[in-house]
């Protein structure tokens, strides 16, 4: 038997899962079920583990797969089919999904990208101005306009499933949307990676990591240099 809580997150990550593919940040979890903190939502995860309705997948950042729904939210959604859930999302996936095969870099048409240093994953550092070297990056990767790619350094983005060495590639703009992982310049020396939410007139720079405290600055302060398009992972 199930809380109506622990009932009412597998219900909304099932939903968003449908909708989206991805499913929703802890942030909009806690929000959707009205908890004070991100805290609360692990507990519920780690029940709904435990009482066989979610498993999480084993070194993958904050990865759940549902395993089944009981019969009230399984009649509602006219069946039921596991599925993986795997990242975190913005307007789009943080991450790339997998292909089904691995394809040779020169079958996807690449295409060299400039690649600009180290971004913060984690405390910020200096602005980023140089670039150190080029990077081959899968053509599908790339839409229209600018882009550019960075070293991650740091492990504040781990539960978006970004970790320390991966490389991003990021389209530049301007310009966010709520949710999209974005380079963000602090006071025009500070250069970090991190989720972007506007707050009225106040930027709120999410870490996706537990250990990391939101940072909310005016928005003055905060100029975004990019979004997040694509990783690059080198095992």
């Amino acid at each position: 038997m199930l809380t109506k809580k622990q009932l009412d997150l597998l219900e909304f990550i099932h939903k968003r899962v449908e909708r989206d593919g991805v499913p929703p940040s802890f942030d909009e979890m806690k929000d959707a079920l009205d908890l004070r903190s991100k805290s609360g939502i692990h507990r519920l995860i780690t029940a709904l583990e435990e009482r066989g309705f979610l498993r999480r997948l084993p070194h993958r950042a904050r990865a759940l797969e549902i395993v089944k729904l009981p019969d009230s939210l399984a009649a509602k959604s006219g069946g039921f089919t596991p599925r993986v859930i795997e990242g975190d999302k913005g307007s789009e996936p943080a991450v790339p999904s997998r292909p089904a095969m691995a394809q040779p870099i020169d079958a996807l048409h690449a295409q060299e990208l400039p690649l600009m240093g180290r971004i913060a994953a984690g405390v910020p550092i200096e602005a980023i101005s140089e670039v150190s070297t080029h990077v081959a990056v899968p053509g599908q990767m790339i839409g229209q306009g600018n882009h550019y790619a960075l070293e991650v350094k740091g492990d504040s983005m781990i539960e978006a499933g970004i970790n320390d060495g991966d490389v991003v590639v990021i389209r530049e703009t301007a310009t966010a949307d709520n949710g999209d992982i974005v380079v963000a310049l602090v006071e025009d020396h500070e250069a970090t990676l991190k989720r972007f939410f506007r707050k009225g007139n106040a930027i709120a720079l999410e870490a996706a990591n537990l250990a990391y405290e939101t940072r909310v600055l005016p928005e003055d302060k905060v100029k975004v240099q990019g979004r997040l398009v694509g990783l690059i992972r080198t095992y």
